[in-house]
């Protein structure tokens, strides 16, 4: 699905440049590769600020907590997405209400979330999924009139942006994920929130040393160990000069894909919501019904092309979310595009000829 040696191989000398900075400098945690990464990810998000962090999941986890959210309270979460966007509630003790998505995006559907907004209510989670925007004009509406935080769930969607504005710069605070595989990734795990709020901002520098301050011996509250390291930062500062080309890549990939599936039977390639820009962390197509889905899939491994299905398993059906009385058939659209979709390789590496194989083997196994 991705060929991270191929990149690599671009960026190979300036990738050791950097880590040798690094080491000669022999500061690791915190410093200034750190810092500067933190300033261009915020620009390059259009907010005034960025906090690095030891993983996307950590972001969300941080960002809740900047938000306010307590044990008890209720945060409205899309049920279609990976589990992380889900369990980070429930590990503050708080409770992820699930809604549907809507059919074009696979993002949460505004007309989803009123009928859940409830007393308890505190936040919502929009996820940017596959690289595409959610819908936000309609859910920053809501959470205004409602009074609720907005969290944004960009750790697929870095460079995406919505009627002009990117992606993670439209609620309170934005979470990045730079897992290896993500469209801008560390060789390990980091992640970032970047926000316009100096209040957020600070409260997050105090979560993620351990609830300290200006002494670090003196904790305010309690927090966790979330820092982001030199190496990491070192190489993403690499990665992020390039990350616009990679993107037009991508673009252009899944271009080329949606042109030769165009008319297959009971295939639906992505479609892009209107004044948005999608980036296509993954490229998803849907195929009608899960044995056929299946079928296609069998038929692109038995030809040695790698697909994946992200996510087989709404977060309302989960076994650990069990407790909370969801049943099968209450959230059909989620339940029915986990059924469907399908992940084709949409890495910048891929050339024509092997983007026309892949499509060629997708439309012969529809057709059965």
């Amino acid at each position: 699905m991705l060929d991270l040696g191929a990149q690599y191989a671009v960026i190979r000398q300036e990738v050791r440049a950097a880590l040798d900075g690094v080491l000669e400098a022999g500061q690791f945690i915190l410093g200034p590769n750190v810092k500067a990464l933190e300033q261009e990810v915020a620009a390059y998000c259009g907010t005034k600020f960025g906090i690095g962090l030891a993983s996307g999941t950590d972001a969300l986890i941080l960002s809740l907590r900047a938000a306010g959210v307590m044990p008890g309270d209720e945060v409205i979460v899309p049920a279609f997405s990976y589990i992380a966007t889900a369990d980070t509630v429930s590990l503050l003790g708080a409770i992820p209400v699930f809604a549907d998505v809507s059919e074009n995006t696979f993002n949460l559907a505004a007309g989803q979330i009123e009928r859940r907004i409830t007393p308890r209510t505190k936040a919502i989670i929009a996820v940017h999924l596959f690289g595409q925007p959610a819908d936000m004009d309609p859910i920053l509406e809501i959470a205004r009139r409602r009074s609720l935080a907005v969290i944004e769930d960009n750790a697929q969607a870095i460079g995406a942006a919505y009627k002009g504005r990117r992606a993670g710069s439209m609620g309170e605070l934005g979470c990045l994920s730079f897992f290896p595989t993500k469209n801008l990734g560390a060789y390990g795990d980091a992640g970032m929130v970047v926000t316009d709020s100096l209040e957020k901002a600070a409260r997050l520098r105090s979560l993620r040393g351990h609830g300290t301050t200006k002494n670090k011996y003196v904790s305010e509250e309690q927090g966790w160990n979330s820092r982001l390291d030199e190496v990491q930062a070192a190489i993403l500062r690499v990665k992020l000069r390039h990350l616009n080309s990679w993107k037009t890549s991508r673009q252009a990939n899944a271009a080329r894909y949606s042109a030769l599936l165009a008319g297959v039977p009971g295939i639906t390639t992505p479609q892009t919501l209107p004044g948005a820009e999608h980036v296509y962390h993954q490229y998803t197509i849907r195929v009608s019904g899960s044995t056929t889905r299946d079928r296609v899939q069998k038929s692109l491994a038995d030809q040695g092309i790698a697909s994946m299905i992200y996510y087989p398993l709404p977060l309302h059906l989960q076994p650990m979310f069990a407790a909370l009385g969801n049943k099968a058939g209450s959230l059909p659209v989620s339940e029915r595009v986990a059924n469907e979709v399908l992940s084709l390789p949409i890495y910048p590496e891929l050339t024509a000829e092997q983007i026309e194989r892949v499509a060629a083997s997708v439309a012969a196994a529809a057709r059965g």
